[in-house]
């Protein structure tokens, strides 16, 4: 849990832009890293960064990004940017928001998905050490497309956008992140003031360096690593950031006692929970909503989201958990198993090809191979309920809403549509019938016909 600030934080996340570059029909924003889109990412980072306020500036218009924000955060969680004249336009959509606010405002874009809340802190600890402005400030590899962060004496004095920078202005290493921290009142005070007297028209954020400077104000700069700040315009920098995400997924786990025979072939999501002394295998995707205790083994090419997977369970190779599979303790579920919705009881097993939707199996019940749980006639589900040490033949078909009592059996290649009494043996079958000779006149006739062409 994250301490209270001295201060009280807000965040104002830039999401107004159109990400043209991403060529996309979804809004840039609503892209996923870890399988949780990077607005809701940014969101979660400035909360866990103390933020009680937050405030997303959306473009004009009833938008998906629009949508999502309020889902998380509510009509008053939400500003509108219209029209599109800058960052520090956008900026200052928030400022009727937050008139009721004394603190400390951050602003941040909202895609940047790696970014974490001790990335942050360092800006709240600079304002707590008398900095009007604090700059979030990272050193890239190619700094071709960065403003400059120009600094004197652990001062930041002004900043310089890559076109404009002199030859030794080019070779500063330090550039601006586009993320930074001040008071609410200076904070709108200085866009107040600035213009749009650019090739562009717009008011950049950038600007209020300049006006703090000559106010008189402190301007630092802290720094993160550059992975943290960047952003993912385009579908290679959002596979960059997905990539960097699952490594640090990886390593994460692996530091926790998680077993991994190839981890690089392993991917998570933001919020999987896997338990030390787990196994994984080859080839595992962890979806949204995912809960492994210890002891359990995943096997290769399984696929799972929204499941728990008890202590000592065994699922796969080659398995597909479905959102609401709950899968008990020393259960197995083997390959070619689709679980979804049903809770499996302690030491249950579905070893092979099977569908399990909607329902529950006992603890120690045998699913035997081809067996269905036939819940849906188009309209509604219905449950399928598998007792205690019920023994379901291989080939059955159940369908729901159909009851298997404690310790009964159904034989294989059975259709049960009404409920088995306990300890029961249910069989539907039709009379197997057979015709002596018929498979040898079938080819004969046959073979005639095809010698007449």
């Amino acid at each position: 849990m994250t301490a209270s600030p001295a201060r009280p934080r807000a965040a104002v996340i830039l999401a107004a832009g159109h990400g043209t570059r991403m060529k996309s029909a979804t809004p840039k924003v609503l892209h996923k890293v870890g399988g949780r889109s990077m607005l809701d990412r940014i969101i979660d980072t400035v909360q866990a960064a103390g933020c009680a306020r937050v405030v997303v500036v959306v473009g004009a218009g009833p938008t998906p990004v629009r949508a999502a924000a309020i889902a998380r955060l509510g009509e008053a969680g939400v500003v509108v940017q219209d029209p599109p004249l800058g960052t520090g336009h956008a900026v200052q959509a928030a400022r009727e928001a937050l008139a009721d606010f004394d603190g400390d405002v951050l602003v941040t874009n909202a895609d940047c998905p790696l970014l974490a809340a001790a990335d942050l802190e360092p800006l709240f600890a600079m304002r707590g050490e008398g900095a009007g402005l604090a700059l979030l400030g990272f050193e890239p590899a190619d700094q071709l497309l960065y403003g400059r962060l120009i600094q004197a004496n652990g001062h930041v004095l002004r900043i310089v956008e890559p076109v404009d920078c002199n030859e030794e202005e080019r070779a500063v290493k330090a550039c601006y992140s586009g993320m930074l921290c001040a008071g609410r009142a200076d904070l709108f005070a200085w866009l107040s003031r600035v213009t749009n007297d650019n090739a562009k028209g717009e008011y950049f954020l950038t600007a209020i360096v300049g006006l703090a400077v000559g106010d008189g104000a402190v301007v630092r700069a802290a720094f993160a690593p550059e992975a943290a700040v960047m952003g993912a315009d385009t579908p290679a920098q959002l596979a960059a950031a997905e990539a960097e995400f699952q490594k640090r997924a990886r390593a994460r786990f692996l530091a926790e006692g998680v077993r991994m025979a190839a981890p690089e072939t392993v991917h998570f999501s933001w919020d999987t929970q896997i338990a030390a002394d787990v196994m994984i295998e080859p080839f595992v995707v962890f979806g949204p909503g995912v809960a492994v205790e210890a002891g359990a083994v995943i096997r290769a090419f399984t696929h799972l989201e929204g499941a728990i997977v008890r202590a000592n369970a065994l699922v796969g190779p080659y398995a597909r958990l479905r959102p609401g599979a709950d899968i008990g303790e020393e259960a197995h579920i083997g390959n070619f198993v689709e679980v979804k919705k049903v809770k499996v009881g302690p030491g249950a097993k579905a070893n092979h090809l099977a569908y399990l939707g909607d329902g529950t199996v006992g603890a120690r019940a045998n699913l035997g191979a081809g067996t269905i749980f036939c819940n849906y006639d188009g309209f509604d589900k219905h449950e399928t309920h598998v007792g205690e040490g019920a023994f379901v033949g291989s080939n059955t078909a159940l369908v729901a809403p159909v009851t298997i009592g404690a310790g009964a059996y159904t034989g294989s290649g059975s259709v049960i549509t009404r409920d088995v009494a306990p300890d029961a043996l249910a069989l539907e079958r039709s009379t197997q019938v057979e015709k002596p000779g018929w498979a040898t006149r079938f080819r004969a006739m046959k073979q005639a016909r095809r010698a007449k062409k």
